[in-house]
């Protein structure tokens, strides 16, 4: 699998595989894993491709890799949301661009942030640090009920799109257990204490566990 090799705008990112292979190391790292096991399933995986520019980017470099052959399974989305992004359209767009190439789709790190955006754009970089600022941290001491029901309402959201395409998204993956355990805690603001996922920092289950359970496609027994 390949992580994160595309820029915001949809270009390639300067990473040191870039800059010591060059610009085709996505290929050859493709190429290599194929032939160390050719029954392994490889994905592309990166974050905001929900984002126009950057879809438009990742669309090209699955486009490419597939007219030369390069044995490519799935896109990987790094879905690091927010309450009001991606929308439903965007997600729902996302999956159909990628499905029409021809690969699967996989919701590979799911989250939901409930913390005001210190960043001008909707980041997933852990390098990313800001200078602490109450107002990036309204929830210190936990979260209020009104603000529970929003985080509730986005996750019956988040799988209602999802399941929309059940069958072309195969699985998803959230990226934690616990609010505790979060790697949104910290960061990008030490300090700051967030609740992005399913069960609280006592394990928990939050009511976005029983929506979840409730919009999920019901297989046949």
């Amino acid at each position: 699998m390949v992580n994160g090799a595309l820029n915001w705008d949809g270009t390639q990112r300067q990473s040191p595989w870039l800059k010591i292979i060059g610009d085709d190391y996505v290929e050859k790292a493709f190429r290599f894993a194929h032939k160390a096991d050719p029954q392994a399933q490889l994905y592309y995986n990166d974050y905001s491709l929900e984002s126009e520019a950057k879809r438009k980017g990742a669309l090209e470099l699955v486009r490419k890799l597939k007219a030369k052959g390069v044995p490519i399974t799935a896109v990987g989305l790094q879905d690091h949301v927010s309450l009001d992004w991606p929308t439903a359209d965007q997600i729902d767009t996302t999956i159909t661009q990628f499905g029409e190439l021809g690969v699967k789709v996989m919701i590979t790190e799911l989250d939901v942030d409930l913390l005001p955006s210190p960043a001008s754009n909707h980041t997933a970089d852990v390098s990313l640090k800001i200078a602490s600022d109450p107002k990036l941290n309204p929830y210190p001491d936990g979260l209020p009920e009104q603000v529970q029901q929003q985080l509730a309402k986005r996750y019956a959201d988040l799988f209602g799109a999802y399941a929309k395409h059940c069958g072309l998204v195969t699985r998803v993956t959230f990226w934690g257990v616990t609010d505790k355990d979060s790697w949104k805690n910290d960061w990008p603001v030490r300090g700051r204490m967030n609740y992005p996922l399913l069960f609280d920092r006592s394990a928990q289950p939050k009511p976005a566990f029983d929506t979840v359970i409730q919009s999920a496609p019901k297989r046949a027994p």
